[in-house]
C-alpha cells in the first residue's frame, strides 16, 4: 500500500467552523480516504482474504468475505477523520481479525467444543500481523487453489476467484458475464456452501494430485485473462484491469515452487505478448483494429522482452501444452516487423499442432485466417466450410466477420455484406460492433459507385 502523503491525506488541523469551511475540507478528507480504499480493496483485496483464510480455514469463506467488507467500512470511517495509519494493510487487517474473533466468540457452539475453539482464537491473537512477501504469495496461491478445486463447476471457479482473489464487485462480474447480480450472488453462495460442505481446505495439494488441480488453476487465469483482452459485452473491448489481475496471478504461481512448470510459464508469456499490443488494438473512434493495420511502433517492448523470456523458461522440460502453441503463435506476430513479414506458414503449423492437442472450431477458424495469408482467401473459405463442428460456431460473431472479410477479398462484395451485416447481429460489444459497421459500409461502396455508373 503507498504511504498516506502519496494521496495527499493529512489530519484535520480544525474544529468546525460556522462558514463550513472545515466541513468542507472534512469532505474531502473522507472522500479522498473512500478512495484509498477502494484502491485498497481492488489491489490487496486477495491478500486480505488469503491471510484472513489461513488463519480461520476455507470452511469460513463467509465470515472471512463478511469481516473484510466491514474492515473496509471501517477504514472509511476512520481514516476519513484521522488521515490514513502508516501502515494501512497491518492496520485494517487487524481490524478484519479483530471481527473474526469476536464473532466466533459470539456463535453458539455446541458445549463440548467451546474450550478448544476458545483456545484456538487465543492463540491465533498473539500471532502477527504484518506478512513477509513469501507468505502474502504462499497465500495467494492457496487461495488461487480453493477457488479453482474440482470440487466446484468451471464457471464457479472463475467467478470466485473474480471476487474473492481480484476483489472485484458482484456487479461488475454480472456485467463481465452477461448476467444479473442476483444470478451472480446466487452462484456465489452456492459455491461456498459447497467449499464448506466439501471441507475444502486452505492448502496446497499434495504433489499427487497437483498437475490435475494446477491444470484448473492454469484454465481459471486463462478465462479470467481472455474476458478481459475480449469482453463478453458492454462498451469496452478491452478491460485491462481484467487482464492485469491475470497477469499478476499467473506470475506469482510461476515464482512459486508449486507453479513453477514449463506449462505456467508458456501461460504467462501468451499473457504478456497479448497484453504488448493493447495500446494499438483500437482506433482514435475506439473501434476495433485488425493486427496488420495496427502501428506496431506502439506495441509495448518491455512486455514483448518479458514474454519472449517466459516462452524460453516454458521450452524446458518435454511437455506441450496448448499454452506453448498460443504463445509461440504471438510471438511470431510480435517478433515479425510488419504484417507482410510474418512467418504465417510457421503460424499454421502451430494451428496444425494446437487442433491435434486440443481440437476445437475456434482454433480450426484461426487456422483457417493464417492459411489465407499463405494459400488465398478462397482456400480459407474451403477449408470453414468442411471445418467439423462449424454449426457450433453459428453464433459467434467472429465466424461471419472471417468469411465477410474473405468474400470481400475475392471481390464477392455482396456476400460479403451479407455475412458482416450477420456478425454485427450477434456482437455485443460497442467497439465490435463500430469495426464492423465500418465493414458493412465499405462492402456497400462498391455496388453504390456501380450504380451511379449506370445512372
Amino acid at each position: 500500500m503507498e504511504p498516506a502523503t502519496r494521496h495527499g491525506i493529512t489530519a484535520p488541523d480544525a474544529v468546525p467552523d460556522l462558514n463550513g469551511s472545515s466541513a468542507h475540507a472534512g469532505s474531502a478528507l473522507a472522500a479522498r480516504a473512500s478512495a484509498v480504499v477502494e484502491h485498497f480493496f481492488r489491489h490487496e483485496s486477495g491478500r486480505l482474504h488469503g491471510t484472513l483464510l489461513r488463519r480461520f480455514g476455507a470452511a469460513n469463506l463467509v465470515l472471512v468475505e463478511d469481516v473484510a467488507q466491514s474492515a473496509l467500512l471501517q477504514a472509511m470511517r476512520t481514516w476519513s477523520i484521522g488521515g490514513v495509519p502508516p501502515n494501512p494493510s497491518a492496520w485494517i487487517t487487524r481490524v478484519a481479525i479483530n471481527l473474526a474473533h469476536d464473532t466466533l466468540r459470539r456463535q453458539r457452539m455446541v458445549a463440548s467444543k467451546e474450550p478448544a475453539i476458545q483456545t484456538q482464537i487465543e492463540l491465533q491473537q498473539t500471532e502477527p500481523v504484518d506478512e513477509t512477501d513469501a507468505e502474502v504469495r504462499d497465500n495467494a496461491l492457496r487461495l488461487m487453489f480453493v477457488c479453482c478445486h474440482p470440487a466446484l463447476a468451471n464457471d464457479a471457479q472463475t467467478v470466485l476467484a473474480l471476487k474473492i482473489l481480484c476483489g472485484f464487485s458482484t456487479a461488475e462480474i454480472a456485467r463481465a458475464f452477461l448476467s444479473s447480480e442476483a444470478a451472480i450472488e446466487k452462484q456465489l453462495t452456492r459455491t461456498k456452501q459447497r467449499i464448506r460442505d466439501a471441507a475444502i481446505g486452505f492448502e496446497i495439494p499434495a504433489p499427487v494430485d497437483l498437475p490435475r488441480r494446477l491444470d484448473a488453476v492454469l484454465a481459471t487465469l486463462y478465462l479470467l485473462f481472455n474476458e478481459g483482452y475480449k469482453a463478453s459485452g458492454g462498451e469496452r473491448l478491452l478491460r485491462e484491469e481484467l487482464c492485469q489481475e491475470a497477469v499478476r496471478l499467473t506470475a506469482i504461481l510461476c515464482a512459486h515452487p508449486a507453479g513453477n512448470v514449463p506449462r505456467s510459464h508458456a501461460l504467462l508469456a501468451l499473457m504478456l505478448l497479448t497484453a504488448a499490443r493493447f495500446p494499438s488494438r483500437l482506433d482514435a473512434d475506439g473501434a476495433l483494429l485488425r493486427l496488420h493495420d495496427q502501428d506496431r511502433a506502439r506495441w509495448d517492448p518491455e512486455l514483448i522482452g518479458a514474454g519472449l523470456s517466459e516462452l524460453a523458461a516454458a521450452a524446458t522440460g518435454e511437455g506441450l501444452s496448448e499454452y506453448h502453441l498460443q504463445a509461440a503463435i504471438a510471438a511470431c506476430h510480435c517478433t515479425a516487423t510488419d504484417s507482410p513479414s510474418t512467418d504465417w506458414r510457421r503460424i499454421v503449423q502451430y494451428y496444425d499442432d494446437l487442433l491435434r492437442l486440443k481440437p476445437s472450431p475456434i482454433v480450426a477458424l484461426n487456422r483457417a485466417v493464417a492459411l489465407a495469408n499463405v494459400d488465398g482467401a478462397e482456400a480459407a473459405l474451403r477449408e470453414i466450410s468442411g471445418m467439423a463442428q462449424r454449426d457450433r460456431l453459428d453464433s459467434y460473431y467472429l465466424l461471419h466477420a472471417v468469411v465477410g472479410e474473405l468474400h470481400w477479398r475475392l471481390g464477392q462484395h455482396e456476400a460479403a455484406a451479407e455475412n458482416f451485416r450477420r456478425a454485427l447481429q450477434i456482437a455485443n460489444v460497442g467497439p465490435e460492433q463500430l469495426f464492423l459497421t465500418q465493414l458493412l459500409d465499405r462492402s456497400a461502396a462498391p455496388s453504390d459507385a456501380s450504380a451511379a455508373e449506370k445512372r
